[in-house]
């Protein structure tokens, strides 16, 4: 898959995560903006460590060198 496929499919399970939160939990305004905000907080890190990660591979910044004899 392509960065902006997965970028998307991040995009997509963080609406969705925040649909659920304000769906299932109503224990009042104060605890639901709180588990919202910790349910975008968590998606944006994993698709910041994703995409470091992914970018990291894709064009590293150390190129190996091949030995003559081997």
């Amino acid at each position: 898959m392509g960065f902006w496929v997965t970028t998307l499919i991040f995009i997509l399970t963080g609406v969705l995560a925040s649909l659920l939160v304000r769906i299932c939990y109503n224990r009042g305004p104060s605890a639901n903006l709180f588990h919202l905000t910790l349910v975008i907080t968590a998606t944006v890190c994993c698709w910041m460590m994703w995409a470091i990660v992914y970018l990291a591979q894709l064009h590293p910044l150390i190129v190996p060198i091949l030995n003559e004899g081997e």
